[in-house]
């Protein structure tokens, strides 16, 4: 009998669990393309940058950590988020990915270069944002796609970052986005390894959330606030953290 559900679970939630998490892969080659059309404004940047930050803080502490703590002990709850924080901490020491170019000028192939880390660099970093997704998915599918919405807000910046050094180095405009979105479908595939492992070991689940919350929180205090202030408008960034807060608590009341 539960074979049968676990067939049955996997014929029609992964599916879902696929669409979400490439709806937040795709905040990357949205970012590319606004570069490419029209690059969005500081302001707006930074309120989108605080938004995200704001629904993934609520999102990781009122929702993923307490779930993950009702269900099982303090212990799991602490290893999880642990777990989360350091597998971000390593892949961004191993292979640091910078935000925004800065740089301009000549067109070379140092710039090629940058262009190209950056993408393997965010790519890899994708791979545990799409087990947040799925992990929010397995235990509430509207969990899952409040963090898909504020995995994709945080994708933009990145995407900006694969495709100025690109186009810097003299890529094409097309390439330069393809780039983009390849290095956002490594989210899809983290999302499927998760949505396997949780199926056949279901026990996870508590780890999976707190993991997910750990992936969150280091996501929002070592990227999203200092790659904001970098732009100034501090107060914008603020107004932006305070609607996700307020946002979160809504969606979740909605949801409750």
């Amino acid at each position: 009998m539960k074979s049968e559900k676990r067939v049955i679970w996997l014929a029609t939630d992964i599916p879902v669990i696929i669409l979400l998490s490439a709806i937040a892969g795709l905040g990357t080659a949205l970012g590319g393309l606004t570069v490419l059309v029209r690059k969005p404004g500081e302001r707006l940047f930074v309120f989108l940058i605080g938004l995200a930050a704001g629904l993934m803080i609520m999102l990781s502490f009122m929702e993923l950590m307490f779930d993950s703590l009702r269900i099982s002990g303090l212990f799991q709850v602490a290893v999880g988020f642990i777990a989360g924080t350091i597998l971000l901490f390593v892949l961004d020491f191993l292979l640091p990915h910078t935000h925004i170019v800065r740089e301009k000028g000549a067109i070379d192939a140092k710039m090629l270069r940058k262009g190209t880390l950056v993408a393997i660099g965010i790519a890899l970093h994708n791979f545990p944002e799409g087990i947040a997704v799925a992990s929010g998915y397995f235990f509430s599918p509207e969990i899952g796609l409040i963090i898909a919405v504020a995995i994709a807000l945080h994708n933009v910046p990145e995407g900006i970052a694969i495709v100025l050094p690109l186009r810097m180095s003299g890529t094409s405009k097309w390439s330069a986005f393809r780039i983009a979105l390849l290095a956002g479908l490594a989210e899809p595939l983290g999302a499927v390894v998760a949505a396997l492992l949780l199926t056949v070991m279901p026990g996870l689940v508590p780890f999976a959330l707190s993991f997910a919350a750990g992936v969150m929180v280091f996501i929002t205090v070592d990227e999203l606030i200092p790659i904001a202030h970098e732009h100034g408008h501090e107060h914008l960034t603020s107004f932006g953290l305070i609607v996700g807060f307020i946002l979160t608590l809504g969606l979740l009341s909605i949801i409750s």
